[in-house]
């Protein structure tokens, strides 16, 4: 089974996190740095996107409204629903988390890596991937402030501009530079993904010291956590489902629904950590929670189905000769033996 190296790396933040937690002046310096890392990164997401390829991957519509309906949809009514579990199985809290996670946009490096590996439509996978982000940019704050502004998520009219401030005015500022700094940004995305990823690191550290200062991991019991895990499976499962046969009932050809069911049933931890920063606040070290388990989750699960689907995918081309051609070969090996 496949284990993400940076998941490792986000768990030894959490621990480190754990162990020496910003405190004082330190978790404010914390705080502006994370602040400042978010406005960096989806920059950086506006700085890469092309929006010509966005614009020519619209020629596949029916595929990528399909991997949209899956992830800002379906996703969100299957969160919405778990809300019945509260409080048998799941806290508020980890509930809370839970729908945040449903709400985030999908992958975009793991759609296209697990669609290749599969032989699907790689390129189909690229577009819905790209738009799902740049949906998600939008959809994900909105739906999360519509959805979790009555269940003590604390959103309002300012956290909303905090929103606008720290994602969609960076972003935006991205893709009117992309013109001068595209080029600056291929040539060193290697670099750039560190920098990608060290943010990212920096915001788990700055939420999981918060709570660890404000002592809230005292609410998560082990029982607790083996339920969050359960749910997040039988999510899992329902979404490979859907995606798989329903792509089948829309009559999608095998490819595309390969590119529809790994698209369509992820989530970015790339993007919805600093989401969360945003959203929560204080809070936010639970809120992430179920999405880095879910992370990891997928990527087993996913890297599992993938090899499959190409198992199946080399077991067509290479299937059973036609009887007139087997025929032939046996003939033929008659006459020169």
């Amino acid at each position: 089974m496949p284990i993400d190296p940076y998941i490792l790396l986000l768990l030894g933040t959490v621990g480190l996190a754990a162990l020496f937690p910003a405190r004082g002046s330190a978790a404010d310096v914390a705080s502006g740095a994370s602040t400042a890392a978010v406005a960096l990164l989806f920059f950086l997401y506006g700085a890469r996107l092309s929006t010509r390829e966005a614009l020519d991957g619209l020629r596949h519509w029916r595929l990528h409204i399909t991997v949209l309906a899956c992830t800002f949809l379906v996703f969100p009514l299957l969160g919405l629903a778990a809300r019945g579990l509260v409080p048998v199985i799941l806290t508020h809290p980890l509930y809370q988390g839970l729908l945040f996670l449903t709400l985030v946009p999908s992958t975009v490096q793991s759609s296209i890596a697990f669609t290749s590996m599969a032989r699907g439509n790689v390129p189909a996978a690229i577009c819905a991937g790209s738009f799902s982000s740049l949906v998600g940019i939008v959809a994900t704050p909105l739906l999360a402030a519509s959805l979790l502004g009555g269940s003590g998520g604390g959103f309002s009219a300012d956290s909303l501009l905090k929103i606008v401030l720290q994602l969609l005015v960076p972003f935006l500022a991205g893709q009117l530079l992309r013109r001068w700094i595209g080029g600056f940004v291929t040539r060193h995305k290697q670099v750039l993904a560190l920098v990608d990823r060290g943010s990212i690191l920096l915001v788990v550290y700055t939420a999981f010291s918060v709570g660890v200062v404000q002592g809230i991991w005292h609410q998560v019991s082990p029982a607790r956590l083996g339920g969050l895990v359960v749910v997040e499976a039988i999510v899992l499962a329902v979404m490979l489902l859907l995606t798989w046969y329903g792509g089948k009932a829309l009559r999608f050809g095998r490819a595309d629904r390969i590119a529809i069911q790994f698209a369509g049933s992820k989530k970015s931890l790339a993007a919805g950590l600093p989401m969360a920063s945003v959203l929560f606040g204080a809070q936010a070290a639970l809120a992430v929670l179920p999405l880095m388990l879910f992370h990891q989750m997928q990527l087993i699960v996913c890297a599992v189905i993938a090899k499959r689907r190409a198992r199946e995918a080399a077991a067509e081309v290479s299937g059973p000769q036609p009887a007139a051609a087997t025929r032939t070969a046996v003939g033929t090996g008659t006459r020169s033996g």
